[in-house]
């Protein structure tokens, strides 16, 4: 597969499963969470790192920071966005108005870093960077949204059962 094809390729991807986070995201605020929702993704999404295995996606230092700070920087806004409401004695995810443009604006920026690095950066490497930018912003966002819940949680009667 041709360096442009592999980049379209992986692009129509990525925005498949952002398009997919936010669906999932909006049918999430509709039930009560639990800390196992809050806790898991990123454990799940932690397998990725397995790519590392294979040199072509290796990363250097400088990469490897780039990366973790930008991704870092991008969870401020899913943090912003990600509030909790007792509702029946239950903890839901506040719906943000904000929050699917924000997930939108996140993609549309990624994809014009993406179209941009690839020029100068390897595909193998970029992939590898995107997955650490994406696991750096989501770590951070669920440590917020745990701290967010337990306080949450202890505002509940102490007879209220959650799991």
């Amino acid at each position: 597969m041709s360096k442009d094809m592999s980049i379209i390729v992986s692009t129509v991807i990525a925005t498949v499963m952002a398009l997919g986070v936010i669906v999932v995201r909006l049918k999430a605020a509709k039930k009560p969470t639990n800390l196992k929702k809050i806790i898991l993704p990123p454990f799940f999404m932690s397998t990725g790192a397995l790519m590392y295995i294979v040199p072509q996606f290796r990363l250097n230092g400088s990469e490897i920071l780039e990366a973790i700070c930008i991704g870092m920087f991008f969870s401020l806004f899913l943090i912003k966005t990600s509030k909790f409401e007792i509702v029946d004695n239950e903890i839901y995810l506040k719906r943000s108005k904000s929050f699917v443009f924000i997930l939108l604006g996140l993609l549309i920026v990624r994809i014009i870093m993406k179209l941009y690095l690839s020029s100068s950066i390897d595909v193998g490497q970029l992939s590898g960077m995107f997955f650490l930018l994406a696991f750096s912003m989501i770590v951070p966002w669920r440590l917020a949204m745990y701290k967010s819940y337990t306080k949450m949680r202890r505002q509940l009667p102490s007879n209220t059962i959650i799991t």
